[in-house]
C-alpha cells in the first residue's frame, strides 16, 4: 500500500504558488465569461493580477482600425497616460509582440532601448527598477494585441513561470476577444438583414405596386397617398378577400413610422376571454396562469401601427378599453394599477356594416366615430374587371416562379370564363384559382379546363354549357386557332407555322369555325401585366 509522503521546505511552497495560480487563471476564466461587456471583463481580469501577483501596473492593447496598437484597459496607469499611447506593429516592445506574436521579458526595464515607457510606469516609479514582460494576444493563431505587465526587479527572478502563466491568461483573453467578434459579426448581420427585409417590405407594400389601373382602384390610391403621411386614424372597409391589409400595409411603409413595428390583431380569430389581455397585456398574478409580466399589442407597436382586422367582432367590454386607448393615448394591463402611455397609430378593418350595427347596439356609437375619421372603400373585384386579366397574369408570374413551370399566359377562353365569373371570393378566390391552375398545368399556357370547376359549370359561369365529344374536340380546336391568330397578329402562315400545319387547312379550319381574322390585326400583342406585388 502506498504511503503518501508530506511535502515540507521548497516542494511544499512551489506546490502552494501552482494552486494558487491555477485559482486565478479560474477566476479570470469566469470572469471573462460571465459578462459580454469584454472592456468591463478585461480591467477586472488586470486587478486580479494586479492584487494576487503583485503586479505595479497591467495593460492589454489591442489593435485598431487603422491597424495601431491602442491601450484598450489598463491597471496601475492613469486614463490620462494612456488615452493617447499608440504603438506601430514593431514598434517598442509591445509592437515587437504583435510583430513576432512571440512573448518578450525585460529584466531591467531603464537598461531596454525598445522600451519606450510611453505610459510612464518607469518614471513612477522614481529610482526604482521594473521588470517587464510582454506576452501576445493571439485569435486564430493571428496576433491581435498584447498582455504587458510590470514587476519590481528582482534580480534573481529567471521568468519562466510568469511567461507561462500570463501566456495562459493571454490565451483566455483571445478567446474572449474571438468570443465577442463572432457574436458582433452575427448582430451586424442580424442588424444588415433587419434593414433589408424593412426595405423589402416598404417596397412590397408601397401602394404603387398594388396591382389594379380601375378607376375604383385609382381613387383607393389617391386617398392612401393622402392619408399615409399622417398619424389620422383609418378605417378599411370592404367585402373579405378585397386587400384591405394590403392598404393597410401601404399606409403603414407609405408614413414616417415605416421604420417602427407594424402589429397585426385578428380580432375574429382571438377568443373572447383572450383578445383583452392580447391588446392590453397583463402583469404577473393577474390570473392564474399569468406568471410572468407580458406586453400587449399596443405596447409592442409602440412607435409604430396597430392594424385591428375584422374590428367589427369586438365585444362590448373590450370595445370600451378600447374606445379609452384611443382617446386617452393610454392603456391598463390586466392586473396592473398604473395606466401607460402608447404612441400608436391605429388602421382597423372591417367587411361587416357597422352603421347597421350600431342601430342594433352591437357596436358602440361612440367607438364608431373615434374609428371612421378616414374611411378607405376597397371595391370587390366584381366592381374592378378590368383589374381581373391584371391580377390573374401577376398571380401566373408568381406561382409559375416558386413551382419552377414554364407557364407564359392564360388562354382566351380561360379569360372569358373568368371575366363572365362575379368572384364572390375576390382578390383571394382569383390567386387560389389561379395557383391551381399552374400547378394543373401541363403546358406553358393556361386553358379553361384548367380552372376550378366552380368556374367550368354552366350553373356558375354560364360559360361552359354541356358538349358532346365532336363540340367539345371543336372547340379545343377552335381556341387553339384563336390562340395561334392572336400570337400571329392576324397572320394565317405565321398561325399555321405555329400550330404544326398548313396555311391551306388553317383556312379550311378558320372559315369552318366562322373566325375573323382581320380583328386580329388591329389588336396589340398579348402581354404579361407589370410585375407590380
Amino acid at each position: 500500500m502506498a504511503t503518501r509522503v508530506p511535502l515540507d521546505g521548497p516542494d511544499a511552497v512551489t506546490t502552494t504558488a501552482e494552486i494558487r495560480k491555477l485559482s486565478d487563471l479560474l477566476e479570470v476564466s469566469q470572469t471573462l465569461s460571465s459578462t459580454l461587456n469584454l472592456k468591463s471583463a478585461l480591467t477586472k481580469v488586470l486587478e486580479i493580477l494586479k492584487e494576487r501577483h503583485g503586479l505595479l501596473s497591467g495593460s492589454v492593447a489591442l489593435l485598431d482600425d487603422d491597424n495601431q496598437l491602442a491601450i484598450e484597459v489598463a491597471a496601475g496607469l492613469s486614463w490620462q497616460a494612456t488615452g493617447r499611447v499608440r504603438y506601430r506593429v514593431g514598434e517598442g516592445i509591445t509592437g515587437r509582440v504583435v510583430q513576432t506574436g512571440k512573448p518578450v521579458v525585460v529584466p531591467r526595464a531603464s537598461h531596454e532601448p525598445l522600451f519606450l515607457d510611453r505610459t510612464g510606469v518607469l518614471k513612477g516609479a522614481g529610482k526604482g527598477e521594473i521588470s517587464f514582460v510582454c506576452v501576445p494576444i493571439t485569435v486564430d493563431d493571428v496576433p491581435v494585441g498584447a498582455l504587458g505587465v510590470t514587476l519590481p526587479y528582482d534580480k534573481d527572478e529567471r521568468f519562466e513561470r510568469e511567461v507561462k502563466f500570463f501566456g495562459v491568461a493571454a490565451s483566455m483573453i483571445g478567446h474572449a476577444i474571438r468570443v465577442q467578434r463572432l457574436l458582433e459579426t452575427e448582430r451586424k448581420g442580424l442588424v444588415q438583414e433587419n434593414r433589408q427585409l424593412r426595405q423589402e417590405l416598404k417596397e412590397r407594400y408601397d401602394f404603387r405596386n398594388i396591382v389594379g389601373n380601375s378607376r375604383p382602384m385609382q381613387a383607393v390610391y389617391e386617398q392612401v397617398a393622402q392619408v399615409a403621411r399622417t398619424t389620422t386614424t383609418v378605417l378599411i372597409r370592404g367585402e373579405s378577400g378585397t386587400g384591405k391589409e394590403m392598404i393597410a400595409h401601404a399606409v403603414h411603409y407609405g408614413s414616417p413610422r415605416a421604420a417602427k413595428p407594424f402589429i397585426k390583431v385578428s380580432c375574429g380569430a382571438l377568443p373572447e376571454s383572450l383578445i383583452e389581455s392580447e391588446l392590453f397585456g397583463y402583469e404577473a398574478g393577474a390570473f392564474t396562469d399569468a406568471r410572468a409580466q407580458k406586453k400587449g399589442r399596443f405596447e409592442l407597436a409602440s412607435g409604430g401601427t396597430l392594424f385591428l382586422d375584422e374590428v367589427g367582432e369586438l365585444t362590448l367590454p373590450t370595445q370600451v378599453k378600447l374606445l379609452r386607448a384611443l382617446q386617452e393615448r393610454e392603456i391598463d394591463r390586466l392586473g396592473g394599477v398604473q395606466p401607460i402611455k402608447v404612441n400608436v397609430r391605429l388602421i382597423a378593418a372591417t367587411n361587416k356594416d357597422l352603421e347597421k350595427a350600431v342601430r342594433e347596439g352591437t357596436f358602440r356609437e361612440d367607438l364608431y366615430y373615434r374609428l371612421n375619421v378616414f374611411s378607405v372603400y376597397m371595391p370587390p373585384l366584381r366592381e374592378r374587371r378590368p383589374d381581373i386579366l391584371l391580377l390573374a397574369d401577376h398571380f401566373v408570374q408568381k406561382y409559375a416562379t416558386e413551382a419552377g413551370k414554364d407557364v407564359r399566359r392564360i388562354a382566351t377562353t380561360a379569360i372569358d370564363m373568368m371575366m363572365s365569373y362575379h368572384w364572390p371570393g375576390n382578390v383571394r378566390e382569383l390567386e387560389n384559382c389561379i395557383e391551381r391552375a399552374v400547378l394543373v398545368c401541363d403546358g406553358g399556357v393556361i386553358h379553361g379546363h384548367h380552372l376550378p370547376p366552380s368556374l367550368q359549370t354552366a350553373e356558375v359561369s354560364g360559360t361552359l354549357p354541356r358538349l358532346d365529344l365532336e363540340t367539345a374536340v371543336g372547340g379545343y380546336e377552335k381556341d387553339m386557332i384563336l390562340d395561334a391568330l392572336k400570337t400571329s397578329r392576324g397572320n394565317r402562315a405565321k398561325a399555321a407555322r405555329l400550330l404544326g400545319t398548313t396555311e391551306r387547312i388553317l383556312s379550311y379550319k378558320v372559315r369552318k369555325y366562322g373566325i375573323d381574322c382581320a380583328r386580329f390585326k388591329s389588336e396589340p400583342r398579348p402581354r404579361s401585366a407589370p410585375d407590380r406585388a
